[in-house]
């Protein structure tokens, strides 16, 4: 049974046991000053242990700036930060599995930032939607400034040297640049929130262009060696229903600038991961993706929550999979799917009132 979800695969030079990854999912479960503790050491090799090929962290903020999104995020700035995390990718290989740090800068979607009172986006427009109660928010997003060229080089600058620290101090077998979900280099690619009219917005190239020079700022830190990747989603956690305004053709032109930046994979998330990416059309992001950017590898999400549904990605457009919800709920997923076993259902109190790791979770 699914003979390809076992299949051992590698990204770049890293070697993964089997196709199945845990996808990032934020906890909230650092310190204040957001190094990563016991809980998460605990919590992180817990997935490794419980069979999965590789591990994508939450995401980790990249300056002590505007990044920072959450109260209680883990950050990779600061020397206590990289310390912390040390033991985390420390437990995580030593369980047998790959682990890959996401980095992320939330940008106008900031709903708590213990460095900055402000936010800062593409352009001054306000947030759709309301701050995730989950995560410790209330209300509406704030009105955020719009981004100077310099703090857009900072920004750049950020996710380079933050990659350099995953990878060379912490130990980390890549990054995975956050480009989904409504954050900072997702905001400068929406079309209703960047209204700029320079170099760094208009034409989906220019809308584009921060992802791909963060991309390539990072794979010059992190050489050819390190395993690179991006993130890329139409849905955002404040718009959920938002769809690419430039429809399958733009997304092919997406995926394919993304593979002439040098990512060794790109991870396309949905609701669901095989249905269609537009009313238009049936093909899906993930088929979009594979289409776009033939040569590299292709990670999807979304709604994989059993064995035969990860399995039909795997045998219709994707590389890899990665798991969440269903992860959550069952640490050892790829064990009980190898074995036929049952799978369990995510638990009411693992999300909520707020999203941090619950004791007994790992």
């Amino acid at each position: 049974m699914h003979p390809l979800l076992f299949t051992p695969g590698r990204i770049n030079r890293i070697a993964f046991k089997n196709r199945a990854l845990v996808a990032p999912m934020t906890r909230i479960s650092a310190s204040e000053t957001g190094v990563p503790g016991e809980v998460m050491r605990r919590y992180y090799a817990s997935f490794a242990q419980g069979g999965f090929g590789g591990v994508i962290t939450e995401g980790l903020y990249i300056d002590n700036a505007w990044s920072q999104t959450y109260a209680f995020q883990p950050g990779i700035v600061s020397d206590e930060q990289v310390a912390g995390w040390r033991e985390v990718v420390a437990a995580v290989k030593e369980a047998g599995a790959v682990v890959i740090a996401q980095l992320i800068h939330g940008g106008a979607l900031s709903q708590a930032n213990r460095h900055r009172d402000t936010t800062v986006g593409p352009s001054a427009v306000k947030p759709r939607g309301q701050q995730m109660a989950f995560y410790y928010g209330k209300g509406d997003y704030a009105l955020p400034e719009a981004m100077s060229e310099q703090q857009i080089r900072e920004a750049i600058a950020s996710f380079a040297d933050s990659a350099d620290r995953a990878v060379n101090q912490a130990g980390f077998d890549g990054v995975e640049i956050h480009g989904a979900n409504g954050y900072l280099l997702d905001q400068f690619f929406t079309d209703y929130q960047n209204q700029r009219e320079d170099d760094w917005g208009g034409t989906l190239e220019k809308r584009l262009r921060l992802t791909l020079e963060v991309i390539r700022a990072v794979r010059d830190r992190i050489g050819r060696e390190a395993m690179l990747g991006v993130r890329i989603s139409q849905g955002k956690v404040n718009d959920f229903q938002h769809k690419w305004q430039e429809g399958e053709a733009g997304a092919l032109r997406v995926f394919q600038q993304l593979q002439q930046a040098g990512v060794d994979y790109i991870h396309v998330t949905e609701y669901k991961a095989w249905q269609p990416a537009f009313s238009d059309n049936t093909r899906s992001l993930a088929a979009l993706a594979r289409a776009g950017a033939p040569d590299t590898v292709i990670i999807a999400n979304g709604g994989l929550d059993d064995g035969e549904l990860a399995e039909d990605q795997l045998a219709a457009d994707a590389d890899f999979v990665a798991i969440g919800k269903a992860a959550l709920a069952n640490h050892d997923w790829p064990l009980r799917v190898q074995q036929g076993e049952a799978l369990r259902p995510l638990a009411e109190n693992v999300l909520s009132p707020v999203a941090t790791i619950k004791e007994g979770e790992y």
